[in-house]
C-alpha cells in the first residue's frame, strides 16, 4: 500500500559538480527535494520504489544496488541505488540519468530508512500502462513510498531546450496544482500527446503514481515550483 511519495525534477543539473557556477541557482530545488525525501522518512516505509523517465520502450526494473555514473555529463562521480544490495552482474545496466539523478539525491540525504528499488518507464508508456504499473509497484510490500522523478515542460521561454511554447505554463500550471493536492485523476488524465509536444519527461512517471495511490487517500504540498532555464521543475510530497 502507498503511505507516501515524493516527486522531484531530475536534470542532472540539480548536481551541484554538473551545474557548476550554475549550482546556486538550484538550491532551493535542491533543499525542496531533500524536504519531500523527510516526508518519505517520516511515513517509515518498509520499501521505496523510485520511478524516473527513460528513452526504452516498456518500463525495466533496477534492484538496490545498481550502479550509475554521471561521466556522460562531463562528471567523473558515480552512484548506487539504495545502500543494499550486492555487487552488480556484468550484464547489469546501469541506471538512466533519472534514476541517477534519484540515487545521488538518496546519497546526499543520506537515506537509510528501507530498501530501496528503481524502476524506470518509457515516455511513450501509455496512461493504462503507467496505472498498472503503479499498482504493481503499491502492492510490493505492506507501506510502499515512491520517490517519483520527472520534469514538465521544456517550453516556457524562448532559450528552452524546446522553445517557446505559449501552452507550457498552461500545462505546467495543472500539473503543480494536481501534484500540490494530490489530484490523482488529474494527473491519470494529463494528455501525453500535448505532453511529448512540450518535451515534458514527467508524465509517465506521475501516471505510475497516480495508479500507485488511486486508493491510498493522501493529501500534497508543493513544495517548489520554477523554470530556471525554461523547463519546469516542481518538488511535491504526499503522505
Amino acid at each position: 500500500m502507498l503511505v507516501a511519495a515524493a516527486a522531484c525534477p531530475c536534470p542532472p543539473l540539480l548536481v551541484p559538480g554538473i551545474a557548476a557556477g550554475a549550482a546556486p541557482e538550484l538550491a532551493a530545488a535542491r533543499d525542496a527535494c531533500a524536504d519531500a525525501l523527510g516526508v518519505l522518512a517520516a511515513s517509515r516505509p518498509d520499501l521505496l520504489v523510485v520511478v524516473g523517465p527513460a528513452e526504452d520502450d516498456g518500463h525495466e526494473t533496477y534492484p538496490e544496488g545498481t550502479p550509475g555514473s554521471f561521466h556522460g555529463f562531463g562528471v567523473d562521480l558515480g552512484v548506487r541505488l539504495g545502500r543494499g544490495g550486492t555487487a552488480p552482474a556484468p550484464s547489469q545496466r546501469a541506471l538512466p540519468p533519472s534514476l541517477a539523478v534519484a540515487a545521488w539525491l538518496l546519497e546526499r540525504t543520506d537515506w537509510s530508512d528501507a530498501p530501496v528499488a528503481g524502476l524506470a518507464v518509457a515516455e511513450t508508456l501509455t496512461a493504462e500502462r503507467c496505472r498498472s504499473a503503479g499498482a504493481e509497484a503499491a502492492g510490493q510490500a505492506a507501506r510502499v513510498a515512491l520517490l517519483v522523478m520527472g520534469d514538465a515542460s521544456a517550453c516556457r521561454t524562448l532559450k528552452a531546450p524546446g522553445y517557446l511554447d505559449e501552452r507550457a505554463a498552461g500545462f505546467d500550471a495543472e500539473v503543480a496544482r494536481a501534484l500540490g493536492t494530490a489530484d490523482v485523476a488529474a494527473l491519470r488524465t494529463l494528455d501525453d500527446g500535448l505532453a511529448r509536444e512540450l518535451k515534458v519527461s514527467g508524465r509517465a512517471p506521475w501516471q505510475v503514481l497516480a495508479g500507485a495511490a488511486e486508493d491510498a487517500e493522501l493529501g500534497g504540498a508543493l513544495l517548489y515550483e520554477d523554470a530556471p532555464y525554461g523547463v519546469g521543475y516542481m518538488v511535491a510530497a504526499w503522505s
